[in-house]
């Protein structure tokens, strides 16, 4: 079921990059961007990950971290993060249980073939742990500049 502004956020903990723990109550009193995408190092997440990235200074002006999550291993993670130079954490859901919790793993449909899999989704979390906004099946050019106005703006 898809989130909506206003609801309080879904819970959750997980595996980050760096060692880290990343949580719903790690993040209070901060706003947060928590993308959702499908799978390190294709052409479509490494664009949207290097566009988030470029804006890092404008979201830390603006109180807000910026986390990707994807169901891949921390390992995975970790190399994409040093290959492009990320300067924020990816979460690893291999569980897929946030993922879940959050509507963004869904049946996807390829050449006719259906498989389950992430959809790129974008939830801005406010300082109070309530979802802002929600941007759904995510077109990536112009994206990242869009969530940046909207936290700005909260």
């Amino acid at each position: 079921m898809p989130l909506k502004s206003g609801e309080p956020a879904p819970d959750f903990s997980l595996p980050a990059t760096g060692g880290e723990t990343i949580s719903l109550t790690s993040l209070k009193g901060h706003k947060a961007v928590l993308y959702f995408y499908p799978k390190d190092d294709t052409s479509g997440c490494t664009l949207e990950a290097k566009s988030f990235n470029d804006l890092r200074e404008a979201f830390a002006a603006a109180d807000t971290a910026v986390i990707g999550v994807s169901p891949d291993p921390i390992r995975s993670h970790d190399k994409f993060r040093e290959k492009y130079g990320l300067a924020f954490p990816l979460a690893s859901d291999e569980e897929k249980a946030m993922l879940e919790a959050y509507g963004v793993w869904v049946e996807k449909s390829m050449y006719g073939r259906k498989y389950m899999g992430v959809e790129r989704t974008t939830v801005l979390i406010d300082r109070d742990g309530r979802v802002a906004q929600v941007w759904p099946r995510v077109k990536v050019p112009g994206h990242a500049e869009a969530v940046l106005a909207a936290a700005k703006a909260l």
